[in-house]
């Protein structure tokens, strides 16, 4: 196995995006002071200036890139050097406005913002590798570059062209899926609605029709859309590994979205990076934080880079606010503790001038008469005192079945109840473990499961066989697995597994059901032993399981709702409804209990406590959200980092506050 190009940053890498072209350059000066005043040693240059870097086509102005680059080195701060193929310039397209993607309803979009181009384009792509090579030949041994940035946020605002070329395109990768037009139409089932094909060139993109679109299509639309931008991202990261084989190559995620599948992505990079941004509208967006932490952490593998999130407002919700006193700090070491070992803002700068001049930044319109500033300048001293974490890893007990198949089908038109979202669903069964201090990592379907003691499956409404058997030969070797509803429906091309629900896992769960009962919104069914259940329920019997919970109002009063069964040497449970918060935490507790799993550490409520192993030593991160202030216990000869104080026993957080602690690990 090939050992992946590292980063050479020491420590917690710090900084974020920066955009000097859009100043003038007597800034510049000011902002290796201020970076240096502020523990900057990281920053990403080049993301959006093709235009300024290709004037015309073929034609390089390398003079800016020359001197930003020059300085970044003089400073001692290092330089992830992007492509800039996420934003074409003008010339590009009135050259080809081919290139421009046209979307389902057949509208071809404009150019004049950012990310607008057909992924399937040959123009784009020969322009986006011609870009490449010229940054690639003139830089790949400049003493700055520590790392190459491939595009920006691939799949971002334009994921799909439904264009003749992108249908080309989609044939193409269909004739090699499939290999003939009988196995397509099988998994299609074309038959249904006279969709059959005769011939490759009937196939087109799911684009706008009369009535709801065939499933399957849709499905392998958005593999073949994953597909194709990853291609992009391939053949402009070749060109960089040639020319610079020492140094790694990253592209920014937004893990949390669907746009692409990262499971078959995250293996291409030698660097998981990811961009985060929290949504004002969540009152513990905490949580959320976690759960995308620990879900790139899972597609890393180990550590990773969060490249992009915010100090303060952004500028795309609908409102855009302030953090809180001390949210900037505790969202970024929220980062950290989960396996972050670079965090970084969108942006160094705020913008005074284009469509994102309202987003915050590093140094704010403000200047560094502000409490953001000086925010910034305490998280560089915290990372600094935190270096010593750099490479170390998690460790879970508990998995969670993640898959972005899974999540497209479920999300497609003509469902029992189109109201069941995938992350909502799964973030319902992470939230209480996250309360409670559980470590939690994701995991594909057909992952090695041997390190868990419990696998969570809250949404996988589509799973293949080898990834069915896989959780449920899990729990046959002596694990616990639990089932959400609507789990195991249908096969990898949305075909229904037949003879009774929940398909693909009802003989390992002992149950039978045959027919849903999908609650309306804001219905609620009673549940023995106290509680609600909403979105769904259904008609279950069993076969080999025994009722925990039954359902105990409406016309399925007495038929089980949550069901366990001995399997194997291990358990399995089923929920066949969305139990309401409290019940639904309490199910979690005792299957876990009853599997051996506890918490990193016992912490009072609202205090978040996460883990990072090394060899030598455990990190231990308490985080105190509720704003309560904390104590909590720690070993004896532990250390708090951000103070470089001994903790004797135990650590005190005041309101809001933060401690990282290296407790020595022993046998």
């Amino acid at each position: 196995m090939t050992t992946k190009p590292t980063l050479s940053v020491p420590g917690i890498a710090y900084g974020g995006d920066y955009n000097p072209e859009q100043w003038p350059e007597e800034v510049w000066a000011e902002d290796m002071r201020l970076m240096r005043e502020a523990g900057v040693t990281f920053v990403s240059v080049g993301i959006f200036s093709w235009a300024l870097l290709e004037p015309r086509e073929g034609e390089y102005d390398f003079s800016r890139m020359d001197k930003i680059l020059g300085l970044l080195h003089e400073n001692g701060i290092a330089a992830d050097l992007a492509t800039p193929t996420a934003a074409p310039p003008a010339w590009f397209y009135r050259a080809h406005p081919e290139a421009l993607p046209v979307d389902k309803d057949g509208r071809r979009l404009s150019y004049g913002s950012r990310q607008t181009f057909c992924p399937s384009s040959p123009a784009y792509r020969e322009a986006a590798v011609r870009i490449t090579t010229a940054l690639a030949e003139r830089y790949a041994d400049h003493p700055a570059v520590v790392m190459w940035h491939i595009h920006n946020e691939y799949g971002c605002h334009t994921n799909a062209c439904c264009c003749d070329t992108s249908a080309a395109a989609f044939r193409t990768w269909l004739r090699v899926r499939y290999q003939d037009l009988a196995t397509l139409n099988d998994a299609w089932g074309t038959a249904f609605w006279s969709q059959w094909y005769y011939d490759w060139d009937e196939i087109l993109p799911p684009r706008a029709t009369g009535a709801g679109p065939n499933p399957t299509n849709l499905l392998d639309w958005r593999r073949f859309c994953s597909d194709e931008l990853l291609s992009l991202y391939t053949a402009e990261r070749d060109v960089v590994r040639e020319a610079a084989p020492a140094t790694p190559v990253t592209t920014n995620f937004m893990a949390i979205t669907d746009a692409l599948d990262y499971w078959r992505w995250a293996p291409e990079l030698d660097l998981v990076a990811n961009d985060h941004y929290a949504m004002s509208t969540d009152p513990e967006a905490e949580i959320e934080i976690a759960m995308s932490s620990d879900l790139v952490r899972s597609l890393a593998g180990g550590p990773w880079f969060l490249m992009e999130h915010s100090t303060g407002a952004v500028n795309w919700q609908p409102v855009n606010r302030a953090k809180q006193p001390g949210e900037l700090r505790r969202n970024a070491l929220a980062h950290v503790a989960r396996g972050a070992d670079g965090i970084a803002f969108f942006q160094w700068r705020a913008a005074k001038a284009g469509a994102e001049q309202w987003h915050s930044a590093m140094v704010p319109h403000a200047g560094t008469d502000s409490q953001i500033w000086r925010d910034v300048v305490r998280l560089g001293a915290d990372l600094g005192a935190l270096a010593e974490v750099r490479g170390s890893t998690g460790t879970a007990e508990v998995a969670v079945a993640w898959d972005w198949n899974a999540r497209w089908a479920l999300e497609f038109p003509a469902q029992p109840n189109s109201g069941l979202r995938f992350v909502d669903l799964v973030r319902s069964w992470y939230e209480p473990l996250w309360r409670a201090g559980v470590a939690v990592d994701f995991v594909r379907p057909d992952a090695d499961l041997s390190a868990y003691r419990v696998v969570l499956v809250p949404a996988l409404y589509l799973v293949d066989d080898e990834g069915a058997a896989n959780l449920v030969g899990f729990a046959e070797r002596g694990g616990t697995l639990a089932v959400g509803f609507h789990s195991g429906a249908v096969d990898e091309n949305c075909h229904v597994r037949l003879g009774g629900y929940p398909g693909a896992f009802r003989e390992a769960l002992g149950i039978r059901s045959d027919e849903h009962f999908p609650l309306q919104p804001g219905e609620t069914v009673a549940l023995s032993g106290g509680g609600t259940g909403s979105l769904w329920s259904e008609r279950l019997r069993l076969e080999g399981a025994e009722a925990v919970v039954r359902y105990a109002d409406g016309p399925l009063t007495g038929v089980p709702a949550v069901t366990r069964r001995t399997y194997g040497e291990g358990a399995t449970w089923y929920l066949a409804t969305h139990p309401d918060p409290t019940t639904l935490a309490s199910l979690l507790t005792v299957l876990r209990t009853e599997a051996g799993v506890e918490p990193v550490r016992t912490a009072p409520e609202g205090v978040e406590v996460v883990r990072r192993r090394s060899p030598s030593a455990d990190y231990l991160f308490l985080i105190d959200h509720a704003g309560n202030g904390a104590r909590v216990p720690v070993a004896e000869d532990a250390v708090e980092l951000l103070t470089g104080k001994p903790a004797s026993g135990s650590v005190t957080l005041p309101p809001g506050e933060i401690a990282v602690v290296r407790e020595p690990r022993r046998g």
